[in-house]
């Protein structure tokens, strides 16, 4: 593998029926991937997508934004699951625990706080989910992958401020802070703490986050798709693919002025480095 995509959903419903077909592809671009869970749903199907294709992992969590009654995404779920985003998962430690033990899992998450539609009560059930899947990260010995967002109907609160205190009171494992999208001075303390930042397609069409990109040490840096979200020109209008993290790394160099081999080599060392990945083929 010359490249890892660090955070992509090829085991939700927008790819259904050939879930196969687009790891295959991100593998023939030389791309490893790490498919990411939403949900204990999807944390079993990004487990049995893993297991058949070298260079697929998993990631196994349950959103913040899935905890309570939530957004019915058809591109997650499709057109069925809308009692579950009803009324929404109250995390089970034990069943995750059973999951986190398969070889074939890197990380846990994609958890952690999500203020785009803050309720009170949410925010609670929320922290606590996050709390206890940052407790079974650090019983599994394996880092974790924050969703971490902000709401211009939060009042203010910043949910990187919030997701850091908790960190720092509960986390005994690092990880990645996924499609980080705060300023220079949020991007310093978690950095300062020990996690490394991940950017997106994002990066192909919108200049908001090259002070961070450029700042950031280059040892601390992932590049990760979420697809099928947020397409990296050229590409955009299309649904995404792992097969086209080249075009963020692409990004990356050009922001920080680098060489594109330099900066490939490094995230994928990174990638590597954080998520235990055999080094021979990532």
């Amino acid at each position: 593998m010359k490249y890892f995509d660090a955070h992509t959903h090829l085991n939700f419903a927008a790819y259904k029926g050939e879930e196969d077909e687009a790891v295959k592809r991100a593998i023939d671009a030389e791309v490893g991937v790490n498919i990411v869970s939403t949900q204990y749903d999807t944390s079993l199907s990004a487990i049995a997508l893993a297991e058949k294709h070298d260079g697929a992992y998993a990631t196994i969590g349950l959103h913040p934004i899935h905890t309570s009654k939530s957004h019915h995404d058809e591109k997650e779920l499709g057109e069925g699951g809308k009692a579950f985003t009803s009324r929404g998962e109250v995390f089970d430690m034990q069943k995750y625990l059973v999951l986190g033990k398969n070889p074939k899992v890197i990380a846990v998450g994609e958890c952690g706080l999500d203020y785009f539609r803050l309720e009170e009560d949410t925010k609670k059930t929320q922290a606590e989910a996050f709390i206890q899947q940052i407790e079974l990260a650090n019983s599994l010995g394996k880092p974790l992958m924050l969703h971490i967002r902000d709401g211009k109907h939060a009042g203010g609160v910043n949910a990187y401020l919030d997701a850091l205190e908790i960190l720092k009171a509960h986390a005994k494992v690092k990880g990645d802070t996924h499609f980080f999208a705060g300023d220079w001075d949020i991007a310093k303390k978690f950095l300062d703490f020990g996690f490394t930042l991940s950017f997106t397609g994002v990066l192909t069409f919108t200049h908001d986050y090259d002070e961070v990109v450029r700042n950031t040490p280059l040892d601390m840096l992932l590049s990760e798709t979420d697809a099928p979200y947020i397409t990296p020109v050229p590409h955009r209008g299309k649904r995404n693919e792992s097969a086209y993290i080249p075009e963020i790394v692409k990004a990356v160099a050009r922001i920080r002025g680098e060489e594109f081999e330099k900066v490939s080599s490094q995230l994928l060392a990174n990638a590597v480095r954080v998520f235990g990945l055999p080094p021979h083929r990532a």
